[in-house]
């Protein structure tokens, strides 16, 4: 029995379409810490964060394939997602860009591993780096939670390209 269905042709729609029609799609914002071998952090801002699983704890995110981090995230044994909350639009500003050192700027403690958890945020899963999957021109990582904590706040989302919090009524 085949059960696939027939695809379409490409080239319906151009690439700016695409990116029009997944802004309108509102999503929380995180930063992505890891700790380097010679004792330095790196962090980037990411709203490709999701959960994939509740047993055992899995989480993902994605990263361009030419991102220069690739290499640290993708070698690196842990790393932990901070979930921004409304008040934290410059975090996700200062970690989007390339920025010397942004953790001179900021305040945060160490994970039981060494990773950077930012002050302040709405919630933190420290993983360990369980997978990765090329997928078009991204990397999909796979997180499996070793530990995690939550603060609960209004939380900063991303919304037709812009850093925005929630309207409650």
């Amino acid at each position: 029995m085949n059960t696939s269905s027939p695809r379409i042709a490409t080239g319906q729609f151009d690439s700016a379409q695409f990116r029009q029609a997944l802004s309108q799609f509102a999503t929380g914002v995180t930063v992505i810490t890891t700790r380097l071998s010679d004792g330095s952090f790196r962090g980037l801002t990411a709203s490709s964060f999701n959960t994939v699983s509740l047993c055992p704890p899995l989480v993902l995110w994605s990263l361009g394939s030419n991102a220069k981090s690739l290499p640290i995230f993708s070698g690196n044994s842990h790393y932990v997602v901070n979930v921004l909350g409304a008040q934290q639009a410059h975090l996700a500003h200062l970690f989007s860009r390339r920025t010397p050192d942004p953790f001179q700027q900021v305040e945060y403690e160490l994970s039981r591993t060494g990773h950077p958890i930012l002050k302040g945020v709405a919630a933190w899963f420290e993983c360990h780096n369980r997978s990765r999957y090329p997928e078009g021109d991204h990397v999909i990582f796979v997180g499996e939670v070793e530990q995690c904590a939550s603060t609960p706040q209004a939380p900063l989302i991303f919304h037709n390209g812009q850093f925005g919090c929630l309207q409650t009524s």
